[in-house]
């Protein structure tokens, strides 16, 4: 189903986007440096989608967002989304992702195990570097061997996961070196 709107809202991290369709979310926005470049890809992705209110349901998922951000526990698994354009290969790493409580963590590995092989470790990372629903698909919660944090796409990269995961508290047994 083709999106149907979007709307921006203020969380503890910054101004995200979120955008819809009759089938539920089909995306968030993380925070870019600026609203205009958060509305900017916004429209990237859904070219002329125009700003509405929010359905109920999706500012009840606004509301829950938020309220993570600012440090509460909440459970954003329920939460409806529309991933039509996601592959069953990307669908089945993100329900695996979306189970992971807030405060703690997976390894890439450990989801391609889940997923009946370890070799696929690098295809769970790109699955989850695609993720079209950060926070709702929470790919912050997943880090690489090791506790190292790996890849994050969104602005800010790795410091926005390691930022992420603190106002989770989750415990990440990370400390950067020269090389990562």
């Amino acid at each position: 189903m083709s999106p149907s709107g979007f709307a921006l809202f203020d969380t503890a991290i910054g101004r995200c986007g979120v955008v819809w369709s009759g089938e539920g979310i089909v995306g968030v926005q993380l925070p870019q440096p600026s609203e205009q470049q958060t509305r900017a890809r916004i429209d990237q992705r859904c070219p002329g989608l125009q700003p509405a209110s929010p359905p109920p349901e999706v500012q009840q998922a606004i509301d829950r967002i938020v309220a993570l951000l600012a440090g509460q526990k909440v459970d954003l698994s329920g939460v409806a989304l529309d991933l039509a354009e996601a592959s069953a290969f990307q669908r089945s790493v993100y329900a695996i992702a979306r189970a992971i409580p807030p405060g703690q963590t997976l390894s890439y590995g450990d989801i391609a195990r889940r997923l009946g092989d370890v070799a696929l470790s690098r295809e769970v990372g790109q699955a989850l570097g695609r993720n079209p629903c950060p926070i709702i698909v929470p790919c912050h919660r997943v880090l690489a061997a090791g506790d190292k944090p790996g890849g994050f796409s969104a602005n800010g990269g790795v410091a926005t996961k390691l930022k992420l995961l603190s106002i989770e508290g989750a415990r990440v047994n990370y400390t950067p070196s020269l090389f990562d």
